[in-house]
């Protein structure tokens, strides 16, 4: 294990480096990234904010998620289906998110395309692509790829349903931070 790949916290625990010292972001390594999470607005919202990562720092998106939920209805599918024109221009001129007009209007259409779902169904669609046996822990962050077969895979999928800003290493992402894959590095205190 080389020193780079884990940080020890001022609680004493071991962790992957990429949390740092900031707070929030220690809170999210300890208690969201890699915990598995279900339910059709939850993988919704963390698709979403994946997408407008792309480009950015997640630290940026993190900070700015309170925001992002108040101005996207809390990430209720059915509500965001519904945002139109004025909705768009509205997302524009709040400097609280990210105002990228082609990833706004990405997740009002992947809103669409999940509300047109059978309730679970993006759920089930989602977790189909998680590998069935996990991969071994990674060792260092060389280690973690930036894609994987089932990333690949899952964005293929749900850009043949109409989703975007939904590409192969977005997916991945989605999916380390879902849960779906686990790369806390060993030394870790959640790789234990």
């Amino acid at each position: 294990m080389r020193v780079t790949d884990v940080i020890l916290g001022s609680d004493g625990r071991a962790r992957c480096a990429w949390a740092g010292t900031d707070a929030e972001y220690v809170r999210y390594h300890d208690e969201e990234w890699g915990r598995p999470l279900h339910g059709d607005r939850p993988l919704f919202e963390k698709a979403s904010l994946e997408g407008f990562q792309a480009g950015l720092s997640w630290l940026t998106i993190l900070r700015k998620r309170p925001r992002f939920r108040a101005v996207f209805a809390d990430f209720e599918p059915a509500v965001v289906a519904g945002f139109g024109p004025d909705d768009i221009e509205r997302l524009m001129a709040d400097a609280g998110i990210v105002r990228n007009r082609a990833k706004i209007e990405a997740v009002i259409g992947n809103a669409q395309r999940v509300h047109e779902m059978a309730p679970g169904e993006f759920d089930a669609l989602m977790w189909s692509f998680a590998p069935t046996v996990p991969g071994d822990r990674p060792a260092t962050f060389a280690d973690v790829p930036a894609t994987t077969p089932e990333s690949v895979a899952l964005s293929k999928e749900l850009r043949r349903r109409g989703f975007r800003f939904v590409g192969p290493t977005t997916m991945y992402a989605l999916m380390q931070s879902s849960g779906m894959v686990d790369d806390h590095v060993v030394g870790c205190w959640r790789a234990a």
